[in-house]
């Protein structure tokens, strides 16, 4: 029995040895390096035979670029960019040294000296196209001269492998000065600028060569991200990383000899001029294009890909709106300005946007006077604030959170608040007491007449009620930029920065009975080598429909008796709320039909759109507050974009009336200021907006915030008899409020 044991061990044992030894003979190193030699001589030998076969290229056609169209959604054409008229080559000669040598010290340190091509860096590039990361950089100065001139920005393997053996081709037939050449005179260099010459024009307003090194320096780096690093649309980190191009730049030139340290030293960074609009941008050519352009970004078709031309972009405007609302302007304000001869008129900016509330398509959009005047969108600023048609959406907050008064009422339109001027609010840890409109005090009132009277008191006391944080939630979701949105009682007078792009979403979502609409203006970008195609935002339910129908109820009532009757008519069915900022710097109104969502405003603006103004005295009408100017034209266009009317009608469900408890015994008469005994004593003022002009006082007792209203009927679209000015509205037109801004209006 052992020695059939010691047996099979051995026939074991010689079967292992015989295993390894057969291994061994199959991956000695003769054989493996043998193998490595072989695949090297191999791809040697592909790579040779890649090199005889391709040529070297004629030019392609971004040498003679094409125009890109941009059309409205019906294919009639809105404008043509002719990309090759903003290109002017220039003989090397022509630029400063200096400035020749930022390219290479930014670009390509060992331009002087290589073959034409980074192996290491190509090899890097082919490794991240074929995993799928995209275009990636690495590439010689010779490399991107000939993907400019004679190839395609493509990101392929195929290209890539191309550009590889046309660099080392190009390399020996054409000496460097060519290649430099070449190169900064078919970079795009943003602004629309191709070559030197023309980003010399577009960035400084002087030819190419009277650049200085400083000059140079910026061009170089900007090329990198043309249009991240435009210091005149550039974030901060983006104007963080582009100075830090500027002097890696300038330190490169000092290492390599080109610049004295003493010289460095002495060097500041060169501001370029703000940008100057392309001809053929007058109006409001210029505000859509460039509208369709933020939105291309945003898609993946970069400005670079946009100046190789050939492209055709279709917009979602529709022409007959968009006339309609630059009548609309026009006639209910530009005639009536005097913009030469009235300070306050020179000063007055209307911005406007409408949308499809089912669909979010921008239909018609109203940037400013004139393009070529006025280089900012009025319709897409985000400077300014919304003011009272952020009131909406604290009702809305409260609605959704299913909040309750201080005396346990669930809200609702017909619960009751206390709308006495200045009344502190109660249960806030950041006291505030905004005055109403004109210091007027309404005493108990539901939040349907709150609502259409625009009475500060009353939201202030609601925020609190749903809490700011809540509030603030509720309205990001439908759609509010968070720009300056501070979560204080204060907000409730919509002290935080948006455009009427953005407001013209929010409202199109209540309009959409509370799913999500996103406003878009690009409807297709078609070139012959690759469509794009937008994606429809997906529009899910940010609030509930009940929310949005009972906020949408109350802002009829708005439209029909309160301040937002200018744009009240039997022709259409509206809901709407007029806003007017601190101290008037801006009036809105922000309304929608069943089938069509607009918002107009308008901005007081000074010292080219460095300083925010007064409208008080507009056209001399006194104060331009949302229900005069913005509610008219509003008004006027949707009469216009509507044909004439429309007989649809809001299909509102589960409308919250609120609880209706006994009325109260007020401590205070509504009508009746508090007396010296009874007003509260000041406290150390906590961090302000400059919205929050009242003075802010800790909460103290005053009337209980509910008590029996009348019951608020459903507004309908039957005409509204003529009546007398609400209390706090004024005389004169409908709508129309003379008298203080600000925290104080609507």
């Amino acid at each position: 029995m052992g020695r059939a044991d010691a047996r099979r061990a051995q026939a074991r044992e010689s079967r292992q040895a015989a295993k390894k030894g057969g291994i061994r003979r199959f991956f000695t190193w003769r054989k493996l390096l043998g193998t490595f030699f072989g695949i090297v001589l191999l791809g040697m030998g592909a790579f040779l035979a890649l090199y005889l076969y391709v040529p070297v290229p004629a030019p392609n056609a971004m040498a003679e670029r094409q125009s890109n169209v941009y059309q409205y959604s019906d294919g009639t054409v809105l404008a043509r960019s002719n990309n090759g008229v903003n290109r002017q080559i220039v003989d090397l000669a022509q630029v400063p040294k200096q400035v020749q040598q930022t390219f290479v010290a930014a670009e390509n340190k060992t331009f002087y000296k290589d073959d034409g091509v980074d192996f290491k860096g190509t090899t890097r590039a082919l490794f991240n196209t074929l995993s799928g990361k995209g275009k990636q950089g690495g590439s010689t100065i010779t490399q991107q001269y000939v993907k400019n001139y004679y190839l395609t920005q493509d990101p392929t393997v195929s290209r890539k492998l191309r550009e590889l053996v046309i660099s080392l081709k190009v390399d020996q037939q054409q000496s460097k000065e060519q290649i430099l050449a070449g190169y900064i005179n078919t970079a795009y260099y943003g602004r629309g600028a191709s070559g030197i010459q023309a980003a010399a024009q577009a960035y400084y307003g002087i030819d190419a060569e009277d650049l200085n090194v400083s000059q140079g320096a910026y061009l170089a780096s900007v090329l990198q991200a043309p249009s991240q690093y435009d210091w005149s649309t550039a974030t901060d980190t983006s104007k963080r990383l582009v100075e830090e191009r500027w002097a890696y730049t300038l330190r490169n030139m000092v290492e390599m000899g080109w610049l004295e340290e003493s010289e460095r030293a002495r060097q500041k960074f060169p501001e370029p001029q703000k940008p100057k609009p392309a001809q053929g941008m007058e109006g409001q050519t210029g505000y859509l294009v460039e509208a369709v352009n933020k939105e291309l970004d945003k898609q993946g078709i970069s400005a670079e890909d946009r100046e190789a031309g050939g492209w055709t972009f279709t917009l979602t405007v529709d022409k007959k709106h968009q006339r309609q609302l630059e009548k609309s302007v026009k006639k209910e304000l530009e005639s009536q300005l005097d913009r030469e001869g009235n300070k306050t008129d020179a000063t007055v900016q209307a911005g406007a946007t409408s949308v499809d509330p089912k669909t979010g398509k921008v239909l018609a959009l109203y940037g400013g006077e004139d393009y070529v005047k006025h280089y900012v969108s009025n319709a897409t600023r985000q400077d300014y604030q919304p003011a009272s048609t952020f009131k909406p959406l604290v009702l809305a907050a409260a609605l959704e959170n299913e909040a309750k008064t201080q005396n346990g009422s669930l809200i609702g339109l017909n619960t009751v608040y206390d709308g006495t001027s200045k009344r502190p609010v109660v249960g806030s840890d950041t006291p505030f007491n905004p005055q109403n409109e004109d210091d007027r005090s309404y005493g108990p009132i539901s939040v349907q007449k709150a609502m259409n009277s625009s009475v500060n008191s009353v939201f202030a006391q609601m925020i609190v009620d749903v809490t700011p944080a809540a509030t603030k939630k509720t309205a990001l979701a439908v759609g509010v930029p968070d720009k300056e949105f501070p979560e204080r009682p204060a907000v409730s007078l919509g002290t935080m920065n948006a455009s009427t792009w953005d407001m013209a979403g929010v409202y199109a979502t209540l309009d959409n009975h509370g799913r999500k609409v996103t406003p878009h203006i690009l409807q297709s970008a078609e070139h012959r080598a690759r469509t794009v195609k937008p994606e429809a935002p997906k529009q899910q339910q940010v609030i509930s429909r009940a929310s949005a129908d009972t906020v949408t109820s109350s802002l009829t009532g708005v439209v029909q008796s309160g301040s937002g009757r200018a744009a009240s008519t039997s022709a259409y069915q509206a809901a709407g709320k007029t806003g007017t900022s601190e101290e008037n710097k801006s009036a809105w109104f922000a309304g929608y039909t069943p089938e069509l969502t607009t918002v107009v405003a308008l901005f007081g603006e000074a010292d080219g759109g460095r300083r925010q103004v007064s409208l008080t005295g507009t056209a001399n009408s006194g104060r331009a507050n949302g229900g005069g100017f913005p509610a008219r034209i509003w008004a006027d266009y949707t009469l216009g974009a509507l044909g004439g009317g429309s007989d649809a009608t809001f299909d509102l469900q589960d409308v919250e009336r609120g609880e209706v408890p006994a009325p109260p015994t007020p401590s205070v008469a509504p009508s009746q200021e508090p007396t010296p005994s009874e007003k509260p004593t000041p406290s150390d003022t906590p961090s302000r907006t400059p919205s929050e002009k009242p003075t802010e006082t800790p909460p103290s007792p005053s009337l209980p915030p509910t008590s029996s209203p009348p019951p608020v009927t459903p507004p309908t679209k039957t005409p509204t008899p003529e009546l007398p000015p609400l209390p706090g509205e004024g005389d004169g037109q409908p709508g129309e409020r003379p008298g203080g801004g600000g925290a104080q209006g609507e």
